[in-house]
């Protein structure tokens, strides 16, 4: 049986969908326009990606890094979780390695991997993030370390 979303809830579901749709769409004005709407100032981001910028500001790195490095980059989600103040996103990232990535040349390679994402909502808008990203799997498939 489910239950229904509280107002709360559909609020954060929907903020969510709105921050996926500008990312799939690879328009960078968009998605450092939805990032500005979006991401608290203040945000705590736990992912593997960290810089000394405030929030949106990472974010907008991180995507722009992505894109660069994956430009046909695409985030299916398999499944979403909302409770409360929190969601918790399961989703699947393929992509094509055609530009420099983490200090690396491109491979050409496609990789797929999973990522689980907890994202804390405070009045609508992203205050926490931690991210699990499977790492190793995206290393493999690029070549760096072997399989």
């Amino acid at each position: 049986m489910t239950t229904p979303l509280t107002d709360e809830e559909s609020r954060n579901l929907a903020a969510y969908r709105r921050f996926h749709a500008a990312v799939i769409s690879h328009d960078q004005d968009l998605i450092g326009a939805t990032i500005d709407d979006l991401v608290a100032p203040d945000a705590v981001i736990a992912t593997p990606f960290q810089t000394d910028a405030d929030a949106p500001e990472t974010f907008k790195r991180l995507w722009a890094m992505l894109f660069q490095a994956f430009p046909d980059l695409d985030i299916r989600i398999d499944e979403v979780i909302a409770k409360d103040d929190k969601l918790v996103i399961r989703d699947v990232v393929t992509g094509t390695n055609l530009g420099d990535y983490q200090g690396r040349p491109p491979t050409g390679r496609r990789v797929s991997y999973e990522e689980i994402f907890v994202i804390r909502f405070v009045d609508g808008r992203i205050a926490q993030t931690w991210g699990v990203v499977d790492v190793l799997a995206q290393l493999r498939q690029l070549g760096v370390i072997a399989a």
